[in-house]
C-alpha cells in the first residue's frame, strides 16, 4: 500500500513537471501592459514638486526654502539634514549649482495624494559636467508633502544616485 502511494505521488509529480513548461510557454508571448511611468502629474502636489525642481535649477534659494517645511528631513547619501535652515546653510547652494550644471531627463514621476499627505517618487537621468567631471547618473528622489491649507510643503526628501 505504501508503495502504491509513492508510485501515485511520483506519477502526479511527473505529470505536473511535464505540464509546467507548457503553462509557462502559454504565457510567454503575452504582452503585459506597460506600467504607467508618469502618474498624478496634474495634482497640486506634483505641481509643487515641479516648482521645487525649477527653483533648484534656477538657483532661487528663497523659493526653495519657502517650499520646505521648517522641520524638513533631508537624506542624501550618508548625510541627514534635519531642518530647512540646516539645509539652506549646508548643501542647498551646492545642490543648486549642481542642478544648474546638468541636463535632467525625467524617466519616471509618480505622485500620489492621500488626503493632506502626498508622496512623489521619481527617477531622472542626469548628464553633463560638474566641477570638471562628467556626470551620467540615474537619480532617485522621494518627497513627502503635507497640505498646509496655504499650499503643499515638503516635509521629507530622500535623494540617491
Amino acid at each position: 500500500m505504501f508503495r502504491n502511494k509513492i508510485q501515485t505521488l511520483s506519477a502526479i509529480s511527473l505529470g505536473l513537471a511535464l505540464l509546467c513548461p507548457v503553462s509557462v510557454q502559454a504565457h510567454g508571448n503575452e504582452k503585459h501592459a506597460a506600467p504607467a511611468l508618469f502618474v498624478g502629474e496634474s495634482t497640486a502636489a506634483a505641481q509643487a514638486v515641479k516648482a521645487f525642481h525649477q527653483a533648484l535649477r534656477a538657483g532661487d534659494a528663497k523659493a526653495v526654502r519657502a517650499m520646505l517645511a521648517d522641520d524638513v528631513l533631508i537624506v542624501e547619501g550618508n548625510g541627514v539634514e534635519r531642518s530647512a535652515d540646516e539645509y539652506a546653510s549646508h548643501h542647498m547652494l551646492a545642490d543648486m549649482k549642481f542642478m544648474a550644471a546638468v541636463q535632467v531627463e525625467a524617466l519616471e514621476h509618480q505622485t500620489k495624494v492621500l488626503g493632506k499627505v502626498a508622496y512623489s517618487v521619481s527617477r531622472s537621468q542626469l548628464t553633463g559636467d560638474y566641477k570638471g567631471k562628467p556626470v551620467d547618473v540615474i537619480s532617485k528622489e522621494t518627497l513627502v508633502l503635507v497640505d498646509t491649507g496655504a499650499g503643499w510643503k515638503i516635509v521629507h526628501v530622500h535623494w540617491s544616485h
